[in-house]
């Protein structure tokens, strides 16, 4: 073997390789994806291969055999007769009768009688396959046969000299004709199992669909159902306690959280009531300017904080319109000097957290208000998600630092302006109403120039 020839069987190997996967990944598309699906398959298609191969092997053997057996013993009564009438011309009627008595053979001789023309063949018929073979190997003369159709009768004619020796004899005499109710009771069976594992496989998949509705319920911060109680196998009992035990940890880790964000921020905010009420009585003294406006400065950090802890705070689902939420938006817009657009694809109306949901979207208009002179919203309200777009021509954000926005307290305002006014939580807050409703929010490059904010929650 040269250099080439290794070569080209490298491609070779490397071609057949990507057929495979190529096949690989069709085969998979085509295949259902549910568990219920795939749990029918993995039954329904052993049992077809089983049934194929007893079909077409076992069946079509002995099928075979019994119908080769059967017409073989028509095919000697035939001949006997045919040697009965040869060498007793003259008792034909006699040799007829008991062939009919005794043979099931109705035969009739036609003097100087001619063979029919031949018939067409039928694609599928072992009967007639069989039957000639046998014709030809045991009398070896010149015949005919009408085998094709539902009659309970076949034909068959023989040349015997000057004459045709023209008999009827039942089908069932040379045909297995009852294999039928072996293959109806084995589909009929087969029909049977499929049915009850069908069922069977309901009762089992219904446990893990219920987990699954709790799980994404729970993703979209919306209450467990209070029915909701492990059921099925071990294994998804298993699963679902799991799963109730790991919510009551997140739930009281949230608690937790919140408790202490509100409970820090109450007791800094009556220390700050203390400075203010201190410096009001202090009087107006330009030496304490500077401290005045870091008390106010503490004071709106402190608001953040508890904007913060309330975007934890459990709050039900309902309706929200989202045109009127867009109207009020424009209207603060306007009294900031700022232009201000939206377009809706869909239904108005949503079901999310309404206050939660305000302050997510407020937050990323407030943004787009304080940094752009322009704001574009375009808002999706598909079939399984809600998709509101935030466009604007301002400064932007750097995309190393998209990822980072989203952290409490990381400020971009000298990326952005000199407007120091922030907290450094306006996004996270945003990023957590929206992680709470299942969602997300990610940030990218507008075609206006500026950033662009996306929410996406299911609905």
């Amino acid at each position: 073997m040269n250099f080439f020839q290794a070569i080209g069987q490298v491609k070779t190997r490397r071609i057949s390789w990507l057929n495979l996967r190529w096949f690989s990944r069709w085969l998979r598309r085509q295949l259902p994806t549910g568990l219920f699906a795939r749990s029918l398959l993995i039954i329904i298609l052993p049992m077809l291969i089983l049934q194929t191969v007893l079909l077409f092997v076992f069946m079509e053997r002995h099928w075979q055999m019994v119908t080769q057996r059967l017409s073989a013993a028509v095919t000697r009564d035939i001949a006997a007769t045919i040697v009965l009438l040869e060498t007793y011309p003259n008792d034909s009627a006699k040799i007829l009768a008991v062939a009919r008595d005794r043979m099931a053979l109705t035969a009739t001789l036609e003097k100087n009688g001619e063979l029919p023309a031949p018939r067409p063949k039928p694609f599928f018929s072992i009967l007639d396959q069989l039957l000639s073979d046998e014709l030809r190997q045991q009398i070896n003369r010149p015949f005919w046969i009408d085998t094709v159709g539902d009659s309970p009768l076949i034909e068959i004619r023989i040349k015997m000299n000057h004459q045709v020796l023209r008999i009827f004899t039942k089908r069932s005499q040379a045909y297995a004709s009852n294999t039928h109710i072996f293959l109806l009771w084995m589909f009929g069976t087969s029909l049977v199992l499929i049915i009850i594992a069908t069922l069977f496989l309901r009762g089992q998949i219904r446990p893990i669909l219920s987990l699954a509705a709790a799980a994404e319920s729970f993703g979209k911060g919306q209450k467990l159902d209070q029915d909701f109680v492990p059921r099925g196998a071990d294994e998804i009992r298993r699963a679902g306690r799991a799963f109730i035990l790991m919510r009551e940890r997140i739930e009281r880790q949230l608690e937790q959280r919140t408790a202490m964000l509100t409970g820090v921020s109450h007791d800094l905010r009556t220390i700050l009531t203390r400075f203010k009420l201190q410096l009001a009585l202090a009087g107006d003294n330009p030496d304490l300017e500077p401290l005045n406006e870091d008390v106010e400065a503490m004071q709106s950090m402190l608001e953040g904080y508890m904007a913060f802890a309330k975007g934890e705070a459990e709050e039900n689902f309902g309706p929200f319109n989202l045109r009127e939420m867009f109207d009020k938006i424009s209207n603060d817009f306007t009294l900031h000097k700022r232009d201000f657009s939206f377009h809706i694809t869909g239904d108005e109306n949503v079901r999310v957290r309404p206050n939660a949901f305000w302050r997510l979207v407020g937050n990323l208009a407030a943004n787009g208000r304080r940094y752009a002179k322009k704001v574009h919203v375009e808002a999706k309200h598909g079939s399984k998600w809600l998709t509101i777009v935030f466009d604007d021509d301002g400064p932007g954000i750097p995309a190393a630092s998209r990822e980072d926005v989203f952290k409490p307290f990381f400020r971009l305002d000298e990326a952005r302006n000199q407007d120091s006014s922030g907290t450094g939580l306006g996004l996270a807050i945003a990023q957590d109403i929206a992680r709470a409703h299942g969602g997300h929010v990610t940030l990218g490059d507008s075609p206006l120039g500026g950033l662009r904010a996306t929410i996406r929650v299911p609905v």
